[in-house]
C-alpha cells in the first residue's frame, strides 16, 4: 500500500510570515518580473482574508469558524502537498511490475547565470537533452533496442537555495521493442559515464545552435571567468568537463516508486518545515550537505538573500515542471502500458474514485468537517467572506 505524503505540523515561522515581514522593503530595492512578483503576493495571502473564504458553523453546538482560500500556487509549500496526493493517485493505473531507475541529470554550474536569463528555453533544452540520451541508448542494437519511458522533474535548486539546475527522470528497466514485446534491462540501466558523454554533446550542441540563431540572452558576464564575447570559449570549456549524471539503484518495486513520488514530484525550493526563525536581520533555516556525509546544518541568510535565492527558483508562466517521454507520453500511454501490463501479467492496484473530499481526509489524517469544539457536530457552510482584492485593486486605481 503507498504512503501519501502527510502534511507537516504548523511550523513556528512560514515563509509567508518572511514575506509579510519583509516583503514590502525587497520590492523597493529590487526588481521583480511579472512571474515573480504574481508567486510573492500569492504566498503572502495564502490562507489570509485577503483571498476571501466562507464562514462554517457546527450543526450541533453551534460553534463558527472562518476557513479562507488557499493561493493554489505551484510554488507555494502550503499548497502543493495536496496536489502532490491527487496526482500520485492517478500514476497507480500506470504502474508496470518492473525495476524503477532514478536517473538525475545536473547542467554544470557554469551555465548558471545564462539559465537565469534564459529559463525557458534551458529548461526545455534539458528535458530535451536528458529525454535524447536516453532515447539514443534505448534504441541502440546493442542494448534495449526499443521505446523506452521516461517521467522527468525539473528542480532548479539547491538544500542551500542556490542555483542547482537538474532533472529527477524515473525510468521502467526496459524498452518496448518494435515487435510489441517487453525487452527487459539489465541489473543496471546503462553506464553513467556514457550517459554523462552522451548528455553533455546533445546538450552544448543544441545550446550552440540556439547562440547561432541568436535565440539566447546573453549577460555580460557568463562566469566569474567568461563575458558574453566568450561564449564560444565557454562552450569549449563545457566540453572538457565531466558532466554529473548520476544513477541511483533501482526502486524495491511498484510501492515504493510510488512513496517516493509522493514525497519529491511537486517539491518547493524550501519547505515551511526547514525555516527555523526569521528577524529583523536573519533568516534561519536548515540544510542537509550532501557533500559533507549528507549532514544536517544550519544556515543564516539575511531577509533580502533568502528573498532572492527562493524567488530565482520560480519558473516561466505555464512552464510544466513535470514531463512525461516515450512510451510512458500522455499521447500514448494509456494504449501501450495497459498492453505492457496484460503482456506482463500485472494487474495494478484497483483505484477507487475518491472525491477532493475524501482525498483530503486521507491526507490530513482526519475528518475537516468534523466540529473541532464539540467534536461530534459537522461544519456547514453558511456565509461567503468576500476577497479582499478587488477593493485593494480598486484602491490602487
Amino acid at each position: 500500500m503507498c504512503v501519501l505524503p502527510k502534511p507537516p505540523a504548523k511550523p513556528p515561522v512560514e515563509l509567508a510570515d518572511i514575506f509579510r515581514r519583509h516583503g514590502e522593503v525587497y520590492c523597493r530595492n529590487h526588481t521583480l518580473t511579472p512571474e515573480q512578483y504574481k508567486v510573492f503576493h500569492a504566498i503572502q495571502n495564502c490562507r489570509t482574508r485577503v483571498l476571501g473564504g466562507h464562514v462554517e458553523q457546527c450543526d450541533q453546538c453551534g460553534a463558527l469558524q472562518c476557513a479562507y482560500n488557499s493561493c493554489r500556487n505551484r510554488h507555494c509549500p502550503k499548497c502543493e502537498s495536496f496536489k502532490a496526493a491527487q496526482w500520485l493517485e492517478l500514476r497507480k493505473t500506470e504502474l508496470l511490475p518492473v525495476p524503477y531507475f532514478h536517473v538525475v541529470f545536473t547542467l554544470p554550474h557554469e551555465l548558471n547565470n545564462l539559465v537565469l536569463y534564459n529559463k525557458r528555453l534551458l529548461y526545455n533544452l534539458l528535458f530535451e537533452s536528458a529525454w535524447e540520451t536516453l532515447k539514443t541508448l534505448g534504441k541502440d542494437p546493442k542494448r534495449l533496442q526499443g521505446e523506452m519511458g521516461m517521467l522527468s522533474i525539473l528542480h532548479t535548486w539547491g538544500q542551500n537555495l542556490s542555483q542547482h539546475n537538474h532533472v529527477h527522470c524515473i525510468v521502467p528497466g526496459g524498452a518496448l521493442k518494435f515487435n510489441g514485446k517487453w525487452q527487459s534491462a539489465k541489473r543496471y540501466l546503462f553506464p553513467v559515464k556514457v550517459m554523462s558523454q552522451l548528455f553533455r554533446g546533445i546538450f552544448v550542441s543544441k545550446l550552440r545552435g540556439l547562440y547561432q540563431q541568436q535565440q539566447l540572452k546573453l549577460p555580460d558576464q557568463l562566469t566569474e571567468k567568461f563575458s558574453k564575447n566568450d561564449f564560444n570559449l565557454l562552450l569549449d570549456a563545457l566540453m572538457v568537463k565531466d558532466w554529473v549524471v548520476y544513477a541511483k539503484p533501482p526502486f524495491a518495486g511498484p510501492e515504493a516508486l510510488l512513496n517516493y513520488l509522493g514525497r519529491y514530484t511537486h517539491k518547493m525550493a524550501i519547505s515551511n518545515a526547514r525555516i527555523l526563525s526569521c528577524d529583523e536581520q536573519f533568516v534561519t533555516f536548515t540544510w542537509r550537505d550532501y557533500a559533507d556525509h549528507n549532514r544536517v546544518k544550519i544556515m543564516k541568510l539575511e531577509p533580502s538573500e533568502f528573498i532572492r535565492r527562493f524567488l530565482s527558483h520560480v519558473v516561466p508562466q505555464g512552464f510544466m515542471r513535470i514531463r512525461s517521454f516515450g512510451f510512458w507520453a500522455n499521447a500514448c500511454k494509456a494504449k501501450k502500458i495497459q498492453a505492457l501490463q496484460r503482456q506482463l501479467k500485472y494487474k495494478p492496484p484497483a483505484r477507487a474514485k475518491k472525491d477532493s473530499a475524501t482525498l483530503l481526509r486521507e491526507f490530513i489524517g482526519k475528518d475537516r468537517t468534523l466540529c473541532p469544539v464539540c467534536k461530534q457536530g459537522q461544519l456547514k457552510r453558511i456565509g461567503k467572506i468576500p476577497s479582499e482584492l478587488n477593493s485593494i485593486r480598486w484602491d490602487t486605481s
